[in-house]
């Protein structure tokens, strides 16, 4: 096997695009060799921690109305093209993602993770549900099959936030400065939305070089 590392935020859509393709690939070549690792990166690693409101958010951060529709022209259409049904008008607010990273490293540790970020997607994209509140955020965590009593209580405490960020200040030190970024075998930066096909090939030429190692092993055996 071998790992892929995906640095994102669940507020950013290019990051839900890019899982999506990502999922069609693995899904078209049953035989990848990934296993699979979510790392926060926080868009706004400033929110307050309440949020704040999103259409007045993003009009101040891309000059306006008509700033903000071209600004979100692609994501519609590259969503459409992954099959996905963004649901942009429904979200009202811009959360800090701060604990919604920290449950996606709890349900990592119960084998959770993708499940979680998956449904932290749909809360946020879909379903308009503001994935900063923590009630939100526990009914997601029973929804993936994770203790509700045991996440409750964590969120009642600062467990592993600061640990959080320490990860997404490590991965800007080493040069992160946009999600999605997926990291090949600790060695490869694949940035990006990348379409199906570009993730089929990488998949077929890991598969190539690992057939090939095993080959040369099993020759000098």
């Amino acid at each position: 096997m071998i790992k892929l590392d995906i640095l994102s935020d669940p507020i950013c859509p290019w990051c839900y695009i890019g899982w999506t393709n990502l999922a069609r690939a693995m899904e078209a070549r049953p035989n990848h060799p990934f296993t699979i690792e979510w790392h926060p990166f926080q868009l706004n690693p400033d929110m307050p921690p309440e949020g704040r409101d999103r259409r007045a958010y993003l009009e101040n951060k891309f000059g306006g109305k008509e700033g903000f529709a071209r600004a979100y022209a692609p994501v519609v259409e590259k969503a459409e093209e992954a099959g996905l049904k963004i649901n942009l008008e429904s979200i009202d607010r811009t959360p800090n993602t701060l604990n919604a990273h920290r449950l996606i490293h709890w349900a990592g540790i119960e084998g959770r993770q993708t499940p979680a970020v998956l449904a932290l997607f749909r809360a946020y994209f879909v379903e308009g549900r503001d994935i900063g509140d923590i009630p939100t955020l526990v009914d997601i965590a029973e929804s993936v099959g994770l203790d509700r009593n045991m996440i409750a209580k964590l969120y009642e405490g600062d467990a592993d936030a600061q640990s959080i960020r320490d990860r997404d200040a490590h991965a800007r030190s080493r040069g992160v400065q946009a999600v999605p970024t997926f990291i090949v075998a600790s060695q490869h930066a694949v940035p990006g939305a990348q379409p199906p096909a570009q993730w089929e090939a990488i998949i077929d030429d890991l598969n190539e070089q690992l057939d090939r190692l095993k080959a040369e092993e099993e020759a000098k055996g």
